[in-house]
């Protein structure tokens, strides 16, 4: 059992790899703790679940108290979440997001300079 929850926290490595972007970090662990925000709440819950299994598989008295249904739920979770995730998506709506950004920024800086210059009677 001890090389089935490494086994899958390897798969889920790769995943945040090619999915998010994560390239930082060495392990499972590291790349989790890379993604940060970018995994909602439930899936850092269910990553943590994973790394507290691969640590105490090492273990021998604390490799019998793991929950593997629960590492296995958590796996699957993630899993379902990661592969369902779109690279070229994410950054095309990255790319969209700035341009509405840049563009609000500049609609926000002309409508202030009309403003000054219909309170100057400049206009």
């Amino acid at each position: 059992m001890t090389t089935f929850i490494s086994h899958q926290a390897e798969q889920l490595s790769a995943l945040l790899s090619e999915r998010l972007g994560v390239h930082a970090g060495v392990g499972f662990a590291g790349k989790l703790a890379k993604a940060g925000r970018r995994l909602p709440r439930w899936a850092r819950r269910d990553g943590a679940v994973i790394v507290t299994a691969m640590q105490w598989e090492t273990h021998p008295m604390l490799s019998r108290q793991i929950d593997h249904d629960r590492v296995a739920r958590a796996v699957k979770n993630l899993t379902r979440h990661l592969g369902g995730l779109d690279a070229s998506k994410r950054r095309k709506n990255k790319i969209l997001d700035l341009i509405a950004s840049i563009a609000f920024v500049v609609c926000v800086t002309v409508g202030l300079i009309l403003g000054i210059m219909i309170w100057r009677d400049l206009i």
